[in-house]
Protein backbone atom coordinates (compact mmCIF):
# COMPACT_ATOMS: atom_id res chain seq x y z
CA UNK A 1 0.00 0.00 0.00
CA UNK A 2 1.61 3.59 -1.06
CA UNK A 3 0.38 6.35 1.35
CA UNK A 4 -3.27 6.94 0.71
CA UNK A 5 -4.23 8.86 -1.92
CA UNK A 6 -7.09 11.12 -0.89
CA UNK A 7 -9.14 12.97 -3.35
CA UNK A 8 -8.99 16.33 -0.79
CA UNK A 9 -10.94 19.40 -0.68
CA UNK A 10 -14.28 19.18 -2.87
CA UNK A 11 -14.73 21.97 -5.12
CA UNK A 12 -18.37 20.96 -5.75
CA UNK A 13 -19.40 24.63 -5.70
CA UNK A 14 -20.81 27.62 -7.84
CA UNK A 15 -17.82 29.23 -6.83
CA UNK A 16 -19.48 32.80 -5.78
CA UNK A 17 -22.67 31.18 -4.26
CA UNK A 18 -20.39 29.31 -2.34
CA UNK A 19 -18.21 32.51 -0.86
CA UNK A 20 -21.19 34.45 -0.38
CA UNK A 21 -23.08 31.78 1.63
CA UNK A 22 -20.03 31.01 3.71
CA UNK A 23 -19.30 32.53 7.05
CA UNK A 24 -17.00 35.66 6.91
CA UNK A 25 -13.99 33.28 9.11
CA UNK A 26 -13.86 30.55 6.02
CA UNK A 27 -13.88 33.53 2.78
CA UNK A 28 -10.14 33.37 2.66
CA UNK A 29 -10.42 29.86 2.91
CA UNK A 30 -12.56 29.55 0.17
CA UNK A 31 -10.33 32.24 -1.77
CA UNK A 32 -7.83 30.04 -1.95
CA UNK A 33 -9.56 27.23 -2.71
CA UNK A 34 -11.30 28.58 -5.60
CA UNK A 35 -7.92 30.70 -7.16
CA UNK A 36 -5.85 27.64 -6.52
CA UNK A 37 -8.45 25.37 -8.38
CA UNK A 38 -8.34 27.55 -11.45
CA UNK A 39 -4.98 27.90 -11.75
CA UNK A 40 -4.67 23.90 -12.10
CA UNK A 41 -7.69 24.22 -15.00
CA UNK A 42 -6.22 26.96 -16.61
CA UNK A 43 -2.66 24.88 -17.21
CA UNK A 44 -4.96 21.85 -18.69
CA UNK A 45 -4.33 20.85 -22.06
CA UNK A 46 -5.98 17.88 -23.88
CA UNK A 47 -3.92 14.82 -23.63
CA UNK A 48 -4.02 14.47 -27.61
CA UNK A 49 -2.45 17.83 -27.89
CA UNK A 50 0.13 17.00 -25.27
CA UNK A 51 0.88 13.49 -27.20
CA UNK A 52 1.11 14.97 -30.71
CA UNK A 53 3.68 17.22 -29.67
CA UNK A 54 7.03 16.30 -30.62
CA UNK A 55 8.52 17.83 -28.28
CA UNK A 56 7.03 16.07 -25.27
CA UNK A 57 8.62 13.40 -23.82
CA UNK A 58 8.50 10.06 -24.74
CA UNK A 59 7.88 8.69 -21.23
CA UNK A 60 5.37 11.12 -20.50
CA UNK A 61 3.64 10.46 -24.00
CA UNK A 62 3.47 6.60 -23.09
CA UNK A 63 2.09 7.43 -19.93
CA UNK A 64 -0.35 9.52 -21.04
CA UNK A 65 -1.40 6.86 -23.65
CA UNK A 66 -1.99 4.54 -20.50
CA UNK A 67 -4.25 7.15 -19.13
CA UNK A 68 -6.60 7.12 -22.32
CA UNK A 69 -6.94 3.47 -21.90
CA UNK A 70 -7.57 3.17 -18.39
CA UNK A 71 -10.24 5.97 -18.79
CA UNK A 72 -11.63 4.23 -21.43
CA UNK A 73 -11.47 0.50 -19.21
CA UNK A 74 -13.16 2.88 -16.48
CA UNK A 75 -16.17 3.77 -18.16
CA UNK A 76 -16.56 0.60 -20.28
CA UNK A 77 -15.83 -1.97 -17.95
CA UNK A 78 -16.47 -0.41 -14.72
CA UNK A 79 -19.71 1.85 -15.63
CA UNK A 80 -17.83 5.01 -13.96
CA UNK A 81 -18.81 8.24 -15.56
CA UNK A 82 -18.51 9.02 -18.93
CA UNK A 83 -17.19 12.52 -18.96
CA UNK A 84 -14.09 14.82 -19.63
CA UNK A 85 -12.38 13.99 -16.65
CA UNK A 86 -8.98 13.05 -17.10
CA UNK A 87 -8.81 13.21 -20.49
CA UNK A 88 -6.45 16.83 -19.92
CA UNK A 89 -2.74 17.35 -18.51
CA UNK A 90 -1.58 19.95 -16.65
CA UNK A 91 1.77 20.16 -15.12
CA UNK A 92 1.63 22.21 -11.99
CA UNK A 93 5.38 21.90 -11.92
CA UNK A 94 5.46 21.15 -7.99
CA UNK A 95 4.92 17.66 -6.25
CA UNK A 96 1.89 18.11 -4.85
CA UNK A 97 -1.62 19.48 -6.01
CA UNK A 98 -2.54 20.47 -2.25
CA UNK A 99 -1.37 19.98 1.14
CA UNK A 100 -4.04 18.52 3.26
CA UNK A 101 -4.56 19.67 7.46
CA UNK A 102 -5.77 16.45 9.32
CA UNK A 103 -6.25 17.20 13.44
CA UNK A 104 -7.54 15.40 16.14
CA UNK A 105 -7.73 16.20 20.37
CA UNK A 106 -4.53 14.65 22.00
CA UNK A 107 -6.92 12.34 23.90
CA UNK A 108 -9.26 11.19 20.94
CA UNK A 109 -8.44 9.23 17.87
CA UNK A 110 -11.90 11.20 16.19
CA UNK A 111 -10.60 13.89 13.52
CA UNK A 112 -11.61 17.24 13.74
CA UNK A 113 -14.83 18.09 10.97
CA UNK A 114 -14.80 21.06 8.91
CA UNK A 115 -18.27 21.89 7.44
CA UNK A 116 -18.49 23.82 4.26
CA UNK A 117 -21.28 25.47 2.04
CA UNK A 118 -22.23 22.82 -0.42
CA UNK A 119 -20.07 19.42 0.10
CA UNK A 120 -20.68 19.56 3.99
CA UNK A 121 -18.16 18.84 6.72
CA UNK A 122 -15.11 16.31 5.98
CA UNK A 123 -12.41 15.00 8.28
CA UNK A 124 -9.25 17.71 6.43
CA UNK A 125 -8.91 21.44 5.55
CA UNK A 126 -7.09 21.44 2.11
CA UNK A 127 -4.60 24.26 0.72
CA UNK A 128 -3.09 25.13 -2.29
CA UNK A 129 -0.22 26.49 -0.85
CA UNK A 130 2.15 24.37 1.38
CA UNK A 131 3.19 27.12 3.47
CA UNK A 132 -0.68 27.92 4.04
CA UNK A 133 -1.09 24.67 5.15
CA UNK A 134 1.57 24.52 7.38
CA UNK A 135 1.04 27.60 9.63
CA UNK A 136 -2.87 26.30 9.89
CA UNK A 137 -1.45 23.35 11.48
CA UNK A 138 0.87 25.39 13.48
CA UNK A 139 -2.50 27.19 15.17
CA UNK A 140 -4.23 23.90 15.61
CA UNK A 141 -1.28 22.60 17.32
CA UNK A 142 -1.25 25.34 19.47
CA UNK A 143 -4.82 24.59 20.39
CA UNK A 144 -3.67 21.43 21.73
CA UNK A 145 -4.56 18.62 18.53
CA UNK A 146 -2.65 16.58 17.07
CA UNK A 147 -1.81 17.48 13.46
CA UNK A 148 -0.77 15.67 10.59
CA UNK A 149 0.15 17.56 7.54
CA UNK A 150 -0.19 15.35 3.58
CA UNK A 151 0.68 16.42 0.51
CA UNK A 152 -2.01 15.69 -1.76
CA UNK A 153 -1.09 14.57 -5.37
CA UNK A 154 -4.54 14.33 -6.63
CA UNK A 155 -8.03 15.75 -5.75
CA UNK A 156 -11.85 15.10 -7.56
CA UNK A 157 -13.96 17.59 -7.86
CA UNK A 158 -17.03 15.33 -7.79
CA UNK A 159 -17.96 16.08 -12.05
CA UNK A 160 -18.12 19.38 -11.19
CA UNK A 161 -15.20 20.07 -12.74
CA UNK A 162 -13.19 18.31 -15.37
CA UNK A 163 -10.13 16.83 -13.28
CA UNK A 164 -7.19 16.83 -15.45
CA UNK A 165 -4.46 14.29 -15.46
CA UNK A 166 -1.37 15.73 -13.29
CA UNK A 167 2.03 15.83 -12.96
CA UNK A 168 1.69 15.10 -9.29
CA UNK A 169 1.41 11.52 -10.59
CA UNK A 170 1.83 11.07 -13.70
CA UNK A 171 4.98 9.06 -13.23
CA UNK A 172 3.46 6.44 -11.08
CA UNK A 173 3.26 2.91 -11.91
CA UNK A 174 0.47 1.60 -14.47
CA UNK A 175 -0.97 -0.36 -11.17
CA UNK A 176 -0.97 3.18 -9.07
CA UNK A 177 -2.21 5.39 -12.17
CA UNK A 178 -5.13 2.64 -12.49
CA UNK A 179 -5.68 2.71 -8.57
CA UNK A 180 -5.89 6.68 -8.57
CA UNK A 181 -8.21 7.29 -11.63
CA UNK A 182 -10.68 4.34 -10.07
CA UNK A 183 -10.61 5.86 -6.97
CA UNK A 184 -11.40 9.03 -8.49
CA UNK A 185 -13.84 8.68 -10.50
CA UNK A 186 -15.81 6.71 -8.27
CA UNK A 187 -16.11 9.96 -6.13
CA UNK A 188 -18.31 11.49 -9.05
CA UNK A 189 -20.89 8.18 -8.70
CA UNK A 190 -21.65 9.01 -5.18
CA UNK A 191 -20.63 11.20 -2.26
CA UNK A 192 -22.17 12.03 0.79
CA UNK A 193 -22.34 14.85 2.38
CA UNK A 194 -20.73 14.50 6.61
CA UNK A 195 -19.50 11.13 5.90
CA UNK A 196 -15.87 11.02 4.79
CA UNK A 197 -15.47 7.40 5.82
CA UNK A 198 -18.11 6.04 3.44
CA UNK A 199 -17.25 8.26 0.83
CA UNK A 200 -13.55 7.41 0.79
CA UNK A 201 -14.14 3.77 1.90
CA UNK A 202 -16.45 3.35 -1.19
CA UNK A 203 -14.17 4.59 -4.10
CA UNK A 204 -11.23 2.33 -2.35
CA UNK A 205 -13.81 -0.33 -2.96
CA UNK A 206 -14.02 0.83 -6.42
CA UNK A 207 -10.31 0.87 -7.00
CA UNK A 208 -9.33 -2.75 -5.83
CA UNK A 209 -11.84 -4.00 -7.72
CA UNK A 210 -10.95 -1.86 -11.13
CA UNK A 211 -7.59 -2.83 -10.35
CA UNK A 212 -8.00 -6.62 -10.27
CA UNK A 213 -10.49 -6.41 -13.42
CA UNK A 214 -7.68 -4.26 -15.29
CA UNK A 215 -5.48 -6.87 -15.00
CA UNK A 216 -7.64 -9.74 -15.70
CA UNK A 217 -8.25 -8.19 -19.35
CA UNK A 218 -4.34 -7.31 -19.83
CA UNK A 219 -3.53 -10.81 -18.92
CA UNK A 220 -0.50 -9.47 -17.08
CA UNK A 221 0.59 -12.44 -14.66
CA UNK A 222 3.60 -10.63 -13.28
CA UNK A 223 1.28 -7.52 -12.64
CA UNK A 224 -1.25 -10.09 -10.74
CA UNK A 225 1.43 -11.53 -8.38
CA UNK A 226 2.19 -7.98 -7.68
CA UNK A 227 -0.87 -6.53 -6.97
CA UNK A 228 -1.73 -9.75 -5.14
CA UNK A 229 1.53 -8.90 -2.89
CA UNK A 230 0.26 -5.88 -2.47
CA UNK A 231 -2.76 -6.37 -1.17
CA UNK A 232 -1.52 -8.74 1.38
CA UNK A 233 1.06 -6.10 2.47
CA UNK A 234 -2.02 -3.56 2.69
CA UNK A 235 -3.88 -6.12 5.19
CA UNK A 236 -1.03 -6.26 7.21
CA UNK A 237 -0.35 -2.45 7.63
CA UNK A 238 -3.90 -1.65 8.01
CA UNK A 239 -5.07 -4.63 10.38
CA UNK A 240 -1.99 -3.05 12.85
CA UNK A 241 -3.04 0.50 12.56
CA UNK A 242 -6.35 -0.13 13.17
CA UNK A 243 -5.35 -2.49 15.99
CA UNK A 244 -3.54 0.23 17.56
CA UNK A 245 -6.15 2.89 17.18
CA UNK A 246 -9.06 0.70 18.58
CA UNK A 247 -6.57 0.23 21.88
CA UNK A 248 -6.17 4.20 21.96
CA UNK A 249 -9.81 4.64 21.67
CA UNK A 250 -10.72 2.11 24.33
CA UNK A 251 -7.79 3.72 26.55
CA UNK A 252 -8.88 7.88 26.31
CA UNK A 253 -12.44 6.30 26.87
CA UNK A 254 -11.56 4.71 30.31
CA UNK A 255 -11.70 6.34 33.62
CA UNK A 256 -8.08 6.94 34.01
CA UNK A 257 -6.53 10.51 34.53
CA UNK A 258 -5.31 12.84 31.27
CA UNK A 259 -2.15 11.96 32.82
CA UNK A 260 -2.15 8.49 32.73
CA UNK A 261 -4.24 8.20 29.36
CA UNK A 262 -0.87 10.26 27.93
CA UNK A 263 1.35 7.93 29.19
CA UNK A 264 -0.73 5.05 28.13
CA UNK A 265 -0.66 6.88 24.92
CA UNK A 266 2.94 6.94 24.13
CA UNK A 267 3.42 3.03 25.64
CA UNK A 268 1.04 2.43 22.50
CA UNK A 269 2.53 4.08 20.14
CA UNK A 270 5.94 2.57 21.05
CA UNK A 271 4.43 -0.61 21.24
CA UNK A 272 3.44 -0.07 17.36
CA UNK A 273 6.45 0.61 16.20
CA UNK A 274 7.88 -2.48 17.81
CA UNK A 275 5.55 -4.72 16.14
CA UNK A 276 6.41 -2.94 13.09
CA UNK A 277 9.88 -3.58 13.51
CA UNK A 278 9.05 -7.72 14.08
CA UNK A 279 6.64 -7.99 11.20
CA UNK A 280 9.48 -6.08 9.04
CA UNK A 281 11.96 -8.65 9.97
CA UNK A 282 9.91 -11.37 8.61
CA UNK A 283 8.84 -9.59 5.63
CA UNK A 284 11.45 -7.23 3.91
CA UNK A 285 8.92 -5.93 1.71
CA UNK A 286 7.01 -3.99 4.57
CA UNK A 287 10.41 -1.54 4.40
CA UNK A 288 7.82 0.47 2.00
CA UNK A 289 6.05 1.73 4.79
CA UNK A 290 9.37 3.18 6.33
CA UNK A 291 8.64 6.55 5.30
CA UNK A 292 5.27 5.93 6.89
CA UNK A 293 6.43 5.29 10.16
CA UNK A 294 9.38 8.22 10.27
CA UNK A 295 7.11 10.71 10.66
CA UNK A 296 5.72 11.74 14.10
CA UNK A 297 2.96 9.44 14.76
CA UNK A 298 -0.01 10.34 16.70
CA UNK A 299 -3.96 9.99 16.56
CA UNK A 300 -4.26 12.57 13.25
CA UNK A 301 -2.03 10.31 11.19
CA UNK A 302 -3.12 7.01 12.52
CA UNK A 303 -7.24 8.58 11.68
CA UNK A 304 -5.79 9.18 8.26
CA UNK A 305 -5.01 5.11 7.77
CA UNK A 306 -8.68 3.99 8.86
CA UNK A 307 -10.89 6.95 6.85
CA UNK A 308 -9.55 4.98 3.47
CA UNK A 309 -10.57 1.52 4.78
CA UNK A 310 -12.26 0.99 7.53
CA UNK A 311 -15.90 0.37 5.50
CA UNK A 312 -13.39 -1.43 2.62
CA UNK A 313 -14.79 -4.98 3.80
CA UNK A 314 -18.54 -3.28 3.85
CA UNK A 315 -18.43 -2.26 0.16
CA UNK A 316 -16.87 -5.37 -0.59
CA UNK A 317 -20.07 -7.41 0.61
CA UNK A 318 -22.55 -5.33 -1.36
CA UNK A 319 -20.08 -6.11 -4.57
CA UNK A 320 -20.65 -9.45 -3.80
CA UNK A 321 -24.30 -9.90 -2.90
CA UNK A 322 -24.77 -7.71 -6.36
CA UNK A 323 -22.91 -10.60 -8.27
CA UNK A 324 -20.04 -8.13 -8.83
CA UNK A 325 -22.06 -6.38 -10.98
CA UNK A 326 -20.85 -2.32 -10.88
CA UNK A 327 -24.14 -1.19 -11.82
CA UNK A 328 -26.59 -2.58 -9.64
CA UNK A 329 -23.20 -1.97 -6.76
CA UNK A 330 -23.92 1.46 -7.75
CA UNK A 331 -27.25 1.46 -7.61
CA UNK A 332 -27.30 -0.12 -3.99
CA UNK A 333 -24.81 2.28 -3.16
CA UNK A 334 -26.55 5.11 -4.00
CA UNK A 335 -29.70 3.74 -2.27
CA UNK A 336 -27.47 3.14 1.31
CA UNK A 337 -26.22 7.00 0.58
CA UNK A 338 -29.59 8.26 0.65
CA UNK A 339 -30.50 6.62 3.99
CA UNK A 340 -30.00 8.34 7.74
CA UNK A 341 -26.29 7.62 9.00
CA UNK A 342 -27.09 5.25 11.91
CA UNK A 343 -29.23 3.08 9.68
CA UNK A 344 -26.68 3.26 6.85
CA UNK A 345 -23.90 1.91 9.27
CA UNK A 346 -26.24 -0.84 10.37
CA UNK A 347 -26.56 -1.71 7.08
CA UNK A 348 -22.75 -1.61 6.20
CA UNK A 349 -22.08 -3.82 9.36
CA UNK A 350 -23.84 -6.37 8.05
CA UNK A 351 -22.60 -6.22 4.55
CA UNK A 352 -19.26 -6.46 6.88
CA UNK A 353 -20.02 -9.81 8.54
CA UNK A 354 -21.25 -11.38 5.22
CA UNK A 355 -17.82 -10.58 3.32
CA UNK A 356 -15.67 -12.31 6.33
CA UNK A 357 -14.13 -16.02 5.24
CA UNK A 358 -16.20 -18.22 6.47
CA UNK A 359 -14.28 -19.24 9.49
CA UNK A 360 -13.88 -15.96 10.92
CA UNK A 361 -17.96 -15.36 10.18
CA UNK A 362 -18.79 -18.67 11.96
CA UNK A 363 -16.58 -17.61 15.55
Amino acid sequence: MTTPIPHTIKLAIAMSQMIWLGACSHVPYYAQAVDGHFRVIHRAQPISKVIANPDTDPKLKHSLAKVVQLREFASRELKLPDNLSYTSYADLERPFVVWNVFAAPELSVQLKEWCFVQVGCVNYRGFFSQESAERYAAELRDEGYDVHVGGIRAYSTLGWFSDPVLNTFIGYSEMDLARLIFHELAHQVMYVSDDTVFNESFATAVEHEGIKRWFNRTGAAPAQALLTARQERETLFTGLILKHRKQLQELFQSDLSDSEKRAGKARILDQLRAEFALLKAKNNELGSYDRWFSQPINNALLATVSIYTQLLPAFQGILQQQDQDMERFFDTVTKLGKLPKQERNLILQQAAESNLPEKIAGQ
